[in-house]
């Protein structure tokens, strides 16, 4: 049944049932990737700087690999990342939204403090410098992102906190005695997770962005294939071999287009004023 009512509510959001079926094909490109992909993509040969043609689809970068494999395994490294960054931030943003939210006084003070400094701060520029001074490895650049992008995701479950703190079930369970931590966990946080899940899922492109960044810059995992590295190769060969950078920048904008179209779907079927409005609008 559960299925059911969640294959209806996809089909009934446009930009939901899109982004749903774009993201199909993201996961079966990186799952399928090995099976897929026609050359291995560390695999150096003569074909350098060679264009599109029948034997390489998306032509060959200036080491003689194959872009399309290239690109086919970088999907890989961009779903990780994405995903991975997007879940810390998520974490920490809705425990310490939660805390802020519901306690108030002092934590509320310390944990919006904390907010307004990392709302001060070049967020880029931070993750820059930390993966400069801890090492550009896979894990450091999923976790730094991570650590540095739950902003949105903490005033997002602070508001809703606040706002849940006031409602009857809430000080009917005070009443009776149970503790407060057991009232975040158990009705504060499954009640206004909502909003996170949707602003989680657009933090996905966010991420996936930001490591294509890193990797431009010559700041990604050297030992991983990565989009934003098949451009930072290709841009000396820009004039003579526009492929390198075009196809993997299309695969970066096809990505991030994906997770935004689900982020503002969610929140359209999630957020109960936008579903309505989308009603009145059909209607």
């Amino acid at each position: 049944m559960r299925l059911n009512k969640t294959l209806k509510i996809i089909k009934e959001n446009t930009q939901l049932k899109v982004g749903c079926m774009m993201l199909v094909i993201l996961f079966l490109a990186a799952l399928l990737a090995p099976v897929i992909a026609p050359h291995n993509p560390n695999i150096l040969s003569d074909d350098m700087v060679v264009a599109p043609n029948m034997k390489y689809w998306l032509g060959t970068d200036g080491l003689g690999r194959d872009i399309l494999s290239m690109i086919l395994y970088g999907a890989r490294t961009s779903l990780v990342v994405g995903f991975t960054a997007a879940m810390i931030a998520g974490i920490i943003g809705t425990l310490l939204g939660g805390f802020a939210g519901y306690f108030g006084g002092r934590i509320d003070g310390v944990i919006g403090e904390m907010i307004n400094i990392f709302m001060m701060m070049p967020t880029f520029f931070l993750i820059l410098i930390v993966v400069a001074l801890f090492g550009s490895g896979l894990f450091n650049v999923m976790v730094v992102i991570g650590l540095t992008t739950w902003v949105g995701n903490a005033k997002l479950m602070r508001a809703q906190a606040m706002s849940l703190r006031q409602r009857t079930f809430i000080k009917s369970a005070e009443s009776i005695g149970e503790s407060r931590m057991a009232i975040l966990f158990k009705h504060i946080i499954p009640n206004g997770i909502f909003p996170i899940i949707a602003n989680t899922t657009m933090g996905v492109a966010g991420a996936i962005l930001t490591e294509s960044s890193l990797a431009f810059l010559g700041l990604g995992d050297p030992n991983v294939i990565s989009w934003g590295q098949i451009i930072q190769n290709g841009k000396s060969y820009l004039v003579d071999g526009w492929w390198m950078c075009v196809f993997a920048g299309l695969a970066i904008i096809f990505t991030v287009i994906t997770f935004y179209l689900i982020g503002d779907g969610l929140n359209r079927v999630l957020s109960p004023k936008l579903r309505n409005l989308g009603k009145e609008v059909r209607g």
